[in-house]
């Protein structure tokens, strides 16, 4: 398996990018939300200073886990692909609290869920691009081996 020698500065790049645009997709989930009916006094997640703060941190920590596992994972993408939406569905769970909000609403709660997935979209190809996998080694169990004497 060869790796590419990543460029630190075009990892920060694509990490900031992600971050802001993340940031923007999220501002416009918000806005739909909030045009909606649902309240950023109860659903402080669709304020920005919380949704900002929240995708910074999320692409940071998403970031750091894609380097690891492309630098130590025999199967990067194998990883990834099962790692990225089980992540993503678990991180639906810290949003569920917020529906027992006084105030809170459906719409509002469905709002921040979405909000994971606008990242992972936004994130995923950029990190794609800026810290290419390797393509998954097979180990000798993952062979099909053609009987003897066929």
């Amino acid at each position: 398996m060869t790796i590419e020698k990543l460029h630190r500065g075009q990892v920060v790049l694509g990490t900031v990018a992600a971050a802001v645009l993340g940031s923007a997709g999220n501002a416009l989930v918000s806005w739909v939300a909030r045009s909606l009916g649902s309240d950023p006094q109860v659903i402080q997640g669709l304020q920005p200073k919380g949704y900002v703060v929240l995708t910074t941190l999320g692409v940071i920590v998403g970031a750091v886990v894609w380097a690891r596992i492309r630098r130590r994972s025999e199967r990067p993408r194998a990883v990834l692909r099962k790692l990225v939406p089980t992540v993503v569905g678990v991180s639906f769970l810290a949003d569920v609290p917020v529906f027992f909000l006084d105030g809170a609403d459906v719409l509002g709660v469905f709002a921040l869920m979405v909000m994971h997935v606008v990242v992972a979209v936004i994130a995923v190809p950029i990190f794609r691009r800026v810290m290419p996998l390797a393509e998954d080694r097979t180990s000798p169990t993952d062979e099909v081996h053609a009987p003897l004497g066929a």
